[in-house]
């Protein structure tokens, strides 16, 4: 994330359109995530659920972007589509799991939810805010920001709970 968004500022700086960086960090996320969710799934089934929805998403990107080049060049909505909707379904999954569980990796998964659903709107809308005044356009990459603010203070109160106050072998 950090990689992409120096080089996002960087070609912002030029003036070199830096929107096709965005199907990189969808991709990457989408990827390093539902390996997160392969790992604390427990239930079998549910693993190869993940496994099947990560290769047949990232099928469909590669033929899709085999067919239409033109889609790295703007939002690609299916890809934002795909790429979120197998998320929230594999984090689903987990607060499904937790019903019966403890409740370890509760706040990352509740901040991976809140940032996915509230951002998979924004970018969704990308193509139609992008066509409208600056100012509002300005105002739903804040509101972006801020939920990605959100999902990361999950993720800390998460370390702080689990892992922050253990020696390191307990942290494991």
């Amino acid at each position: 994330m950090f990689i992409i968004q120096m080089v996002s500022w960087l070609l912002k700086c030029l003036s070199i359109n830096n929107l096709f960086l965005s199907h990189f960090y969808f991709i990457i996320q989408f990827i390093i995530l539902s390996f997160f969710y392969i790992t604390i799934l427990t239930e079998e089934y549910q693993k190869k659920i993940v496994k099947i929805g990560l290769a047949l998403g990232l099928s469909a990107l590669g033929i899709q972007y085999a067919i239409n080049k033109d889609a790295f060049y703007s939002f690609n909505l299916f890809e934002i589509f795909i790429t979120s909707f197998l998320l929230i379904i594999y984090a689903t999954l987990y607060f499904y799991n937790l019903l019966n569980e403890k409740r370890k990796f509760y706040y990352i998964n509740m901040g991976i939810l809140i940032y996915l659903f509230g951002s998979t709107v924004l970018f969704l809308a990308g193509n139609l805010v992008a066509t409208l005044v600056s100012k509002t356009n300005r105002i739903t990459w804040i509101l972006n920001a801020f939920l990605y603010i959100v999902y990361q203070l999950f993720v800390w109160i998460e370390w702080q709970k689990n892992f922050s106050h253990k020696k390191p072998e307990e942290a494991l």
